[in-house]
């Protein structure tokens, strides 16, 4: 049987606080809530904004950081493979859902929630250990008197 590619990357804002518990054998494994918005046009040429909801599965030490760094509208980015599973319910019926199981969370905007800018945050396993974004890169701005030409001329 050929292998599959089930991989999700998306950036968003957390819909809950982060949700830590342990399996019955001692790991940790926190649940997020990612949601992310996205714009368009409609078939009269109107803008609508539509927003998905996502659920992420974030297992070990990086689950424990997201529980204690993270909280509600804070942003993230999620590098992970999407996973199905199913269950039945208490009624009897099958139920299913696929998952976001996160191999990457990176921490965006500033802890407090202030200032969302995109710039502030680090790798979730980095923040507990004093990470600092570095101060040498260049603002964006430093590009803007650059004439970069027609856009014919870009060769890809």
């Amino acid at each position: 049987m050929a292998r599959g590619f089930a991989h999700a990357t998306l950036v968003g804002n957390l819909t809950r606080d982060p949700e830590l518990r342990q399996t019955p054998n001692g790991k940790s494994v926190c649940q997020l809530g990612v949601a992310v918005g996205r714009s368009y046009k409609d078939a009269s040429g109107q803008w609508v904004e539509a927003t998905s909801f996502f659920d992420v599965v974030v297992w070990g030490q990086q689950g424990e950081n997201c529980a204690k760094y993270l909280t509600k509208g804070r942003p993230v980015a999620v590098e992970g493979r999407l996973e199905q599973r199913s269950w039945e319910a208490q009624d009897g019926t099958r139920r299913s859902k696929v998952e976001i199981v996160a191999n990457l969370v990176v921490f965006l905007g500033s802890p407090s929630g202030q200032g969302g800018d995109a710039g502030g945050g680090g790798y979730s396993g980095q923040r507990s250990s004093g990470y600092t974004p570095p101060s040498d890169l260049a603002p964006a701005n430093d590009f803007k008197d650059i004439d970069f030409g027609e856009e014919d001329d870009i060769p890809f």
